[in-house]
């Protein structure tokens, strides 16, 4: 098992999440393999995929440590500690449930928590949140993390929602940790163009590393 902070540290290095949202256990996989081979090796299994469990067993198995496999969507201890059990490496929800969050520090596994505003921020981190996602993303834009900065310099941040390859430099610029990406890279996956999803995954990356480099 991966401790927690290389986990978190390897979701940083990534510096993108692929959001999994599929109709089924195949496609949720053949998405996720997609991504893998376009470079991106932290993915996020939706809890709003039918058989979500199936498809975390199924991934940590074939790619154990190679992949920073998280859960997406968690709304409750219940279903984190379902996600952990079965392999999941860090656990993601919309919002803050501080009985999820307690349970992830109880299994030493990162959690990052929805927020919308700055009391929500603050309120997530002193639950013992590793990494606030800012959801929904697109209604606020990047300049929400320079805002947070403002008076929460030591907090990570990762946008989910709306971010498309379009937007994604100006995120990671703003100063996002990592990229929680969803529809804008997986999107052709409903039409079985899986080689697009993995085309997708490498101009992410791209990305992020010219950021970064810079």
């Amino acid at each position: 098992m991966l401790q927690k902070l290389m986990i978190e540290q390897r979701i940083i290095d990534a510096g993108v999440v692929a959001v999994v949202r599929a109709e089924g256990v195949q496609q949720a996989l053949n998405i996720a393999d997609a991504c893998m081979q376009g470079g991106i090796s932290a993915i996020e299994i939706t809890f709003t995929v039918p058989g979500a469990v199936e498809v975390i067993k199924e991934l940590n198995f074939h790619y154990g440590d190679r992949l920073v496999l998280g859960a997406g969507t968690v709304l409750d201890a219940e279903t984190a500690r379902l996600a952990i059990i079965n392999g999941a490496n860090y656990v993601v929800s919309p919002s803050l449930n501080i009985d999820t969050v307690k349970l992830c520090n109880r299994y030493q596994i990162p959690c990052m928590p929805g927020a919308m505003t700055v009391k929500e921020a603050v309120e997530a981190m002193e639950a013992g949140a590793d990494i606030i996602k800012i959801f929904p993303g697109e209604l606020f834009g990047p300049n929400i993390i320079k805002a947070f900065k403002g008076p929460l310099p030591q907090a990570s941040f990762m946008p989910t929602g709306g971010i498309s390859l379009d937007n994604a430099e100006e995120w990671i610029t703003a100063g996002a940790v990592a990229l929680g990406v969803g529809g804008a890279l997986t999107g052709r996956a409903k039409d079985g163009d899986y080689a697009a999803v993995t085309e997708t995954a490498r101009k992410f990356i791209d990305i992020v590393h010219r950021v970064r480099s810079r």
